[in-house]
């Protein structure tokens, strides 16, 4: 059955409408249920049809909820912008965007675009979904960027953003700070380009979060760290709060360009701050798409 067949009938335009990344698990489902209980009509965005018909059940089993499931592959361009014209022709505004999906992996991989992944998906496909929706946004929207603390061990490495040849100890390390980082200076150039628009731009840290973010938690590296660490998890709905509080707490309506930890603005790392780095990394992310912004 196609999406639209099943949904054009069925829109109301008086709720505020929100998109969310990564909705099938962990933090994401739990940002879908608390933004569909505030009254938002959700969309929820996945990589695996199956995984998310399956959370799209359990989350509406529960209660009552207007909650949307359409399919987008974030590791590939022409997925994403696929997904953006499917999704245009049944939405006409985006009134909340929750840039939470993200993956970290030991192993190097690559998408289908070339790209590594953890760069790729993180960054650059927040990055080409985003301004693929922002002709969608009005004064008033909101777009939530999931950082991380990690972001502070972070690099952007221009000559080499692929990462290739790099040792693996310290891959991982590499390739999950460097997309990281990129997420905060994706949020600053971004609400600096958008700013005049009344469209919010603001990124968070959510804690260490007990989540399958594309870990392996059944067998080696994934199941070691887990059993360590688990007493020092928070939940997925603990972990999903400041990105629920930016994206719909009147007391941040009029924030933007901020890095945010427990629904607090917090300190970010000095090259974080770099206004020259977040402009060239924006401009390295529109070579690679191929989408552009004007300042």
């Amino acid at each position: 059955m196609n999406i639209m067949d099943t949904y054009n009938d069925n829109i109301d335009t008086n709720k505020k409408l929100a998109v969310v990344t990564g909705g099938n698990s962990g933090m994401g489902k739990a940002t879908v249920a608390a933004l569909a209980d505030q009254g938002y009509c959700v969309v929820m965005l996945c990589r695996s049809k199956e995984r998310g018909e399956a959370a799209l059940q359990e989350l509406l089993t529960k209660q009552e909820r207007d909650i949307r499931l359409m399919q987008c592959n974030l590791g590939s361009m022409e997925d994403i912008r696929r997904f953006a014209t499917e999704f245009k022709e049944i939405y006409h505004k985006v009134d909340v965007l929750v840039n939470n999906a993200g993956v970290i992996s030991v192993n190097r991989k690559i998408t289908e675009d070339g790209l590594e992944e953890q760069f790729g998906v993180n960054h650059i496909g927040h990055f080409l979904l985003t301004l693929q929706l922002l002709d969608l946004m009005k004064e008033g929207s909101r777009v939530v960027v999931v950082a991380s603390g990690a972001h502070k061990v972070g690099k952007i490495n221009f000559e080499n953003y692929n990462l290739e040849n790099e040792f693996p100890l310290f891959y991982v390390i590499k390739a999950y700070g460097q997309s990281k980082l990129a997420n905060v200076l994706f949020t600053r150039e971004l609400a600096k380009r958008v700013k005049d628009r009344g469209i919010t731009v603001n990124c968070c840290h959510p804690g260490a979060v007990s989540t399958s973010m594309g870990v392996d938690r059944n067998t080696g590296f994934g199941k070691s760290i887990t059993g360590i660490l688990k007493p020092f998890f928070l939940t997925a709905e603990e972990g999903a709060k400041t990105a629920i509080y930016l994206a719909t707490s009147p007391k941040v309506s009029d924030v933007t360009g901020k890095y945010f930890y427990r629904c607090e603005k917090a300190k970010t790392s000095k090259l974080a701050k770099s206004k020259k780095l977040a402009r060239e990394l924006f401009e390295l992310s529109e070579k690679i798409t191929g989408e552009t912004l004007s300042e």
